[in-house]
This record gives C-alpha cells, structure tokens and sequence, in this order.
C-alpha cells in the first residue's frame, strides 16, 4: 500500500471527475448494446438492482434502526431514482446519446440557478434553452418521444438533487443511497419482467448487467469521492460540466453515433451556460446521478 501512496499523490484531482464521467458514459454504451436483449427497461433494472447490491456490501447499513420519517424520505429517493434512469435509458434508446445526456443535464443546471434573480443566471438559462430547442427541432436521429424521455430524466435529475439533501440530513453516511438504491430495484422489478422477461435470467446478461451498474454506479461513487476530497464543490461541477461532450464522443466511438455541426454547437451552448451557472452560483455545486 504504501508503493502506492505516491502514485496516488501524482494524479492531478481533475482526472479522478474527469474519470468518473468517462466510466458513467462507458457504462451507458455498455447498457446501449444490451437493449437488443434486454430492452431498456430490463437493462436499467439489472443496473439499478446490481448497483444496490454493491452499495449495501459496502455500507452493510442496519435498517432497523430508521424511524418512519427516515423511511418515507429514503422510499421517495429510491422511486425517484428509479424514474430518472428508467427515462434516461428509454431515451437514449429513441436519440443520440449526446443529445439525451445534454437534454438530461437541464436538471442540474435547473437546480444551480433555481429562485435567482440575476441577469446572468437568465442568461445562462436562456443559453441553455437555445441549446436544446436546437436539439429538439434539428430532426435527423432525434425524436419527439426521445426528447420527452430526456426531459423527465431532467427533472428526475433535479429532483434526486433536492431530495438527496434531505436524505443526507436524515441518514447518515451512504445507508439512505443504498437502500433507496434497493427501493428503486423493488419498483423496476414490474418494468423489467414486462421488458425482458426470463432474459433477466440469462447468465450473460446478468454478467452484462453488473458490468453497467459497476461502469455507472460503483466505479464513478469511487473516483467522484477521490476527486470531492481534493477539488471543492464549484470545480467539481464545473468539469461535470463536460458530461454532454463526454457523452456524444461515447456515442461516436461506441455507438457509431455521428452529429451535425448544429448538434454539436447546442451540446456547446448547454455545456457553457451548465459551466458558467456552476461557476457563479451561490450555493453547492449539484451532485452526480447515480
């Protein structure tokens, strides 16, 4: 352990988010090329219920000791988290993969600049509203139904943000995630059945399964927990802030997924006013989905 202190010391902090966004985005194009099998539904619930099982192995929290308000704050959290990646992957199974991550990042960017009266934080929005009305209208690969589903992992985004606050108020240490992480598999289990059905059962698929909840939930808590320890809230959002490029160069890489220059100058304009809105924002910078 100790040959690798050192190591660990030379690694600029940056890379560790930068890290953690490649691994989320890999996980995605990972999931992308189950829905053949799986279909989204099944895809998401074998993340979602394989991410739970990592998390409890680790925290091993004990859940007698939760009382009823505890209970209703982690049960909300985990339907929560079940809708936004149930619509984030319903999404990038109609659109581009860039295209669903960028319209998805509306809830965070939502969040940062919610209840301000700046001129600048209008801007930012304005920004990034013209961003996504590129997106939406631009026709070719992207559908109305694709940008729905985008839209609610939006606002399931910006929902998880306001609701893990209080879970993390209410429950200490990562016991709530996990468990609302648990909650969510419980109320994918429907979804998943009617989904993939007895494929849910298939050795390979289970293999592929865990390779995306630990692609998109296990590897990124690590590296965002390194990077958080070293960098502070506000750099940290910032260079979240390059999720929707990370994700359209996954998609041309991974998934084949060519953009015109017109999707790539709206990724652009979301990304700046995500940037800038972190970066002037008076309170914390908004968390990771998981």
């Amino acid at each position: 352990m100790q040959a690798l202190r050192p190591l660990h010391g030379r690694i600029p902090a940056p890379l560790y988010a930068l890290g953690s966004i490649a691994s989320v985005q890999l996980g995605a194009t990972v999931a992308r090329h189950a829905f053949a099998f799986l279909g989204p539904a099944g895809t998401v619930f074998l993340r979602v219920v394989f991410g739970a099982g990592i998390l409890l192995a680790f925290a091993r929290p004990r859940w007698p000791r939760f009382d009823a308000r505890q209970w209703r704050s982690i049960v909300l959290f985990g339907l929560i988290v079940a809708a936004m990646n149930l619509c984030f992957y319903q999404a990038i199974a109609r659109i581009p993969l860039g295209v669903a991550v960028t319209i998805e990042f509306l809830g965070p960017l939502g969040v940062a600049i919610a209840g301000s009266r700046r001129a600048l934080d209008f801007a930012w929005a304005a920004m990034a509203a013209a961003g996504v009305a590129m997106l939406s209208f631009g026709g070719g690969n992207v559908t109305i139904a694709g940008v729905l589903f985008a839209l609610g992992a939006a606002a399931g985004w910006a929902a998880y943000i306001v609701i893990s606050q209080r879970v993390g108020q209410l429950v200490p240490g990562p016991d709530g995630l996990a468990f609302a992480l648990a909650v969510g598999g419980l109320a994918l289990l429907p979804f998943g059945i009617a989904g993939a059905g007895s494929r849910l059962l298939d050795p390979g698929n289970l293999a592929v399964g865990l390779e995306v909840a630990i692609l998109s939930s296990a590897v990124p808590f690590s590296l965002e927990f390194a990077a958080l320890r070293r960098l502070s809230t506000q750099v940290f959002g910032i260079l979240m802030s390059l999720e929707p490029a990370m994700g359209a160069a996954a998609g041309f890489f991974f998934l084949g997924q060519l953009l015109s220059w017109r999707d790539l100058i709206a990724i652009a304009l979301v990304m700046v006013a995500s940037a800038g809105a972190t970066r002037t924002a008076r309170g914390p910078a908004a968390v990771e989905a998981p």
